[in-house]
């Protein structure tokens, strides 16, 4: 290579640092993510089976735009949502809760949880709704999940509505009550749901 072509390759890369400086290829992780456990789990190696218990199939609940996102969302005042700041959840909140409610009906409501294309040979239930509220209320200093459940019952054609609804007290509005109410929140709403099956 040649002096003068050194000297010029040397110029285009001196000149591209502060421009690479000013560039992120996609947002900063935070230190962890945040998930919901439950706390009604079904027994490993349990055996069920729908021909001696209900069947039921658990849609994945539909959300407003505050909480379609992975982060979590903070009501300011009656008008304002923020988010938590360096809170997220592991995968979107409305499947994570739709999985909590799955373990929670197949533990606390002897209930067999069917996927839909399983469901087109056994007769059962459709559990479908909207996860109206999943975050912090800063006003309140609370974790607030709302669920507006949507129930046909195998066999039937009529639809059940009811709303179930928990909150927990924070002393903070940081990713680590968020989590830890959200998720005790979350199991109090399933709880709910699973009492309500189980009692019809």
């Amino acid at each position: 290579m040649t002096v003068r072509r050194m000297s010029a390759s040397l110029i285009v890369v001196t000149a591209s640092l502060p421009l690479a400086a000013c560039f992120s290829f996609g947002a900063k992780p935070p230190k962890q993510l945040l998930t919901l456990s439950a706390v009604a789990q079904p027994q490993p190696g349990a055996v069920q089976s729908s021909a001696t218990a209900r069947a039921i199939v658990v849609q994945v609940p539909s959300v407003p735009q505050a909480i379609s996102t992975v982060r979590v969302p903070v009501q300011a005042s009656a008008t304002e949502i923020a988010y938590v700041k360096d809170a997220q959840w592991s995968e979107p909140p409305a499947r994570l809760f739709a999985r909590l409610l799955a373990d929670t009906l197949t533990a606390r409501a002897n209930m067999v949880v069917l996927s839909a294309a399983q469901s087109f040979s056994e007769p059962s239930a459709d559990l479908s709704g909207e996860l109206r509220s999943f975050g912090l209320d800063a006003t309140q200093r609370q974790a607030v999940v709302i669920y507006d459940a949507s129930l046909t019952r195998a066999g039937r054609q009529t639809v059940e509505k009811r709303r179930f609804e928990a909150r927990v007290p924070v002393t903070a509005i940081d990713a680590v009550q968020a989590g830890s109410a959200l998720s005790q929140a979350a199991n109090d709403v399933a709880t709910q749901v699973a009492d309500w099956l189980r009692a019809g």
